[in-house]
């Protein structure tokens, strides 16, 4: 069977979780089907196709559009398109009317559920909420990362048939991701080893929720220290409320730390490892590979309730998860800060919790087995050859 795997993110070009879950699944596809990976900008050492916007479009979702384009023709030949995003979806899509083959999508997020991408996007939310919404209901299956993010498609797309709703969720490689007892990276940027420090890994975007963690961060234990590799602003003025909140929580107490760039992935997994606790306030989130990576590190981490973490987090065993109700955010920033400092108060419990996490991130998450499901759901669209 020859796939053509389509995608925006690949590397060295990966900044957020879809991107993660494709450079991990192609590796593992690759000894189970004739794979050809088609991604954004300049082709990869790995033999990744890469496409460009060939007209330099002014507004980013007609580029979207035109790289589709070159995706789909590229696509020739082959058995199946898989796509990810709405950035590769239309690929897929046009791979499908134009060459006859299946279209499989695997779901990350949803369009209609990440309002605020309109600040982002402008007028291209609406093109990109058109580009997801024909994708899912001509796509022949689905693949959703969890099991809240199926019932999200089927509420969203209503015209999609269920039985073309797959779950098979997310994974983490945890050869990669394993505990890294050196410190040195700690001491490059200026964190206390000798305190404890909460930490958070992401992009900032409303959909990640990290100004609802600063607001908590008034409320943590003097003793604990806030570490933000946070970049990546989705809006000028998100980055501009982000800079004011973390410029006044600073002002107020100690151990705040922000690290703007994107830190290479042997550096997060020392964060992650000697972190008290690994924290993700996302107001939405289909599964959330960051926090497979911070079990994988034997951290345990604090949580949301949204989407599908809880499926990932177990609460009082790996974790701790925190209600997250849009109209009391105050609630939820205070339960983040409650999360936190119960888990300082308790060394012992936050190192069981962070243990039983690596446990569960071994035994339930592994690639391999991801990937052959992902094949049977290729097989289930009958283009076995």
């Amino acid at each position: 069977m020859k796939v053509g795997l389509l995608t925006r993110e690949y590397p060295p070009d990966v900044y957020g979780g879809a991107g993660v879950h494709v450079e991990f699944l192609a590796r593992e596809l690759r000894s189970l089907v004739d794979l050809d990976v088609h991604c954004w900008g300049s082709d990869r050492p790995d033999g990744a196709h890469g496409h460009r916007d060939a007209h330099g479009y002014a507004q980013p979702a007609f580029a979207t559009m035109d790289i589709a384009v070159s995706m789909a023709d590229a696509l020739a030949g082959h058995d199946l398109a898989h796509s990810h995003t709405w950035y590769a979806n239309l690929g897929g899509h046009l791979a499908k009317l134009a060459h006859g083959i299946p279209h499989v999508i695997t779901a990350h997020s949803l369009e209609p559920l990440r309002p605020w991408k309109a600040e982002q996007l402008g007028g291209g939310y609406r093109v990109s909420s058109w580009i997801e919404r024909d994708a899912y209901e001509a796509a022949d299956a689905i693949i959703a990362v969890s099991s809240g993010m199926r019932r999200d498609v089927l509420a969203a797309y209503p015209n999609v048939d269920p039985a073309r709703v797959h779950v098979v969720r997310n994974g983490i490689d945890t050869e990669l991701y394993q505990p890294d007892p050196g410190t040195d990276v700690l001491e490059k940027h200026g964190i206390d080893p000798n305190r404890p420090y909460a930490l958070f890994v992401g992009r900032i975007t409303r959909q990640k929720g990290v100004p609802h963690l600063v607001r908590a961060g008034a409320a943590l234990d003097e003793d604990v220290q806030l570490i933000l590799c946070a970049g990546g602003a989705d809006t000028p003025e998100l980055d501009a409320e982000f800079r004011g909140l973390v410029a006044d929580l600073q002002e107020n107490r100690s151990g705040v730390h922000w690290i703007p760039e994107m830190l290479p992935r042997n550096e997060v997994v020392q964060l992650l490892t000697h972190a008290l606790v690994f924290v993700c306030p996302s107001v939405y989130e289909p599964l959330g590979i960051v926090n497979l990576e911070a079990m994988a590190c034997g951290t345990t981490v604090v949580a949301s309730d949204v989407g599908g973490i809880p499926e990932v987090v177990a609460d009082g065993e790996t974790g701790v998860l925190v209600h997250y109700d849009e109209s009391e955010p105050g609630a939820f920033e205070a339960g983040l800060a409650r999360g936190i400092n119960d888990l300082a108060a308790d060394r012992a419990r936050a190192t069981r919790l962070g243990l039983a996490g690596r446990d569960r991130a071994v035994g339930e998450f592994g690639w391999a087995a991801i990937a052959a499901a992902t094949v049977g759901v290729y097989e289930a669209c009958g283009r076995v050859s």
